[in-house]
């Protein structure tokens, strides 16, 4: 398996891996490949790798800019997409280490992602009590910080996510 940057080919085939990646996902609402759609449209990708095997994209994990409390800097980890017949093989976690380790270069803050804390725990996310996303339980809102601090406030996503 390989992971790197997507190319600009790879849009479509972004799109369908995304798109039945979570078909079956109970808390999957179908947008999940739209929302890459439309944060590659907008220019807002921090981050966008898919991890490649023998020719054929098996995975995608996508990261953007968000706005905590008014602040820049934070990023939002997500989509991330792994073909169904290659989840829970360690497709998932090596997406997540790349794209954690490419944001961490980029000196952000940190990371913030609304996911499963039992796995997303196991990079270092935990509950943030200070963050506050409408409509979204508080166990799911995960934040990594690369410093000391939790962040604290509203949680914007970029326009892409439908939620503000």
């Amino acid at each position: 398996m390989h992971i790197r940057t997507e190319g600009p080919e790879e849009a479509a085939a972004i799109s369908a891996l995304t798109t039945r990646a979570f078909e079956a996902a109970e808390h999957a609402d179908g947008s999940e490949a739209l929302i890459v759609e439309k944060l590659r449209a907008a220019g807002a990708l921090t981050v966008s790798l898919v991890a490649e095997e023998d020719g054929a994209l098996i995975g995608h994990v996508a990261v953007s800019p968000v706005e905590i409390g008014g602040h820049h800097g934070w990023q939002g980890l997500g989509p991330i997409s792994v073909a169904p017949e290659r989840q829970r093989s360690g497709v998932g976690t090596a997406l997540m280490r790349a794209a954690l380790a490419e944001v961490r270069a980029s000196h952000a803050p940190g990371v913030v992602l609304v996911g499963n804390p039992a796995f997303y725990g196991h990079f270092g996310f935990r509950q943030a009590p200070g963050l506050q996303l409408d409509g979204i339980p508080p166990e799911v809102l995960l934040a990594l910080p690369f410093g000391p601090e939790l962040p604290q406030g509203v949680l914007e996503f970029h326009p892409a996510f439908g939620l503000d």
